[in-house]
């Protein structure tokens, strides 16, 4: 099985990646500032302790792995560059060890041109979040950027509102305002998340996951 890297496994969605990523059989490699806030166990998983701009930490959690899942954002406090910076150390870090395999995740206000077809609904969501979090908005669009730029295999993941609500067990994968709803529960969208470990079928793109 596979060495797959986790940045922000300390936060609500990684968590639960990181959960499903055991419980899968990979052995993981994780990057916290705090490492007692990795509750998780296993002698498959190794947490070294730092942040996305410590060059060398994450050159420690990418090296020998065969993907990275960056699940890292912007919380209180935080650098208004934060995601996209984060992403240009982890992307030189995988140039430097020879692993294509990057899977990011933003939310539905960062918009995929020429596939989403946004309702009324979604519009409005989106002109609340340039207004209300246009900060978090333009680092998405900026780490998106760095990811066109980088010649990796990248997908960006992006989500609707994040509930806490069990899983379904199911999830819809489309575009905002194609085939897909207005929430998803965190459980449904790790587990999507960890499939595109090996799924290909979003090289270069970004699906919208929903419930």
């Amino acid at each position: 099985m596979e060495t797959i890297a986790i940045i922000g496994a300390t936060g609500r969605t990684g968590r639960r990646v990181l959960d499903r990523a055991l419980a899968a059989g990979y052995t993981v490699r994780v990057l916290a500032r705090t490492p007692s806030a990795i509750t998780a166990t296993s002698d498959r998983l190794t947490v070294v302790t730092g942040d996305v701009l410590d060059a060398s930490a994450v050159n420690q959690v990418v090296a020998g792995t065969d993907a990275v899942l960056s699940l890292f954002g912007q919380v209180k406090g935080s650098s208004p560059t934060l995601q996209a910076d984060g992403t240009r150390v982890i992307v030189a870090a995988m140039r430097a060890y020879g692993v294509r395999r990057i899977v990011t995740l933003s939310g539905g206000g960062l918009p995929a041109v020429g596939k989403d077809e946004p309702k009324l609904p979604d519009r409005v969501i989106r002109l609340l979040l340039t207004t209300l979090a246009g900060r978090v908005l333009s680092d998405a669009k900026a780490h998106l950027e760095v990811l066109k730029a980088s010649g990796l295999d990248w997908t960006v993941v992006r989500g609707p509102r994040l509930t806490e609500a069990p899983g379904a067990g199911s999830f819809r994968v489309g575009w905002v305002g194609v085939n897909a709803s207005t929430s998803i529960s965190r459980d449904d969208l790790a587990d999507f998340i960890l499939t595109q470990v090996h799924d290909r079928s979003f090289v270069h793109q970004m699906p919208f996951v929903s419930a």
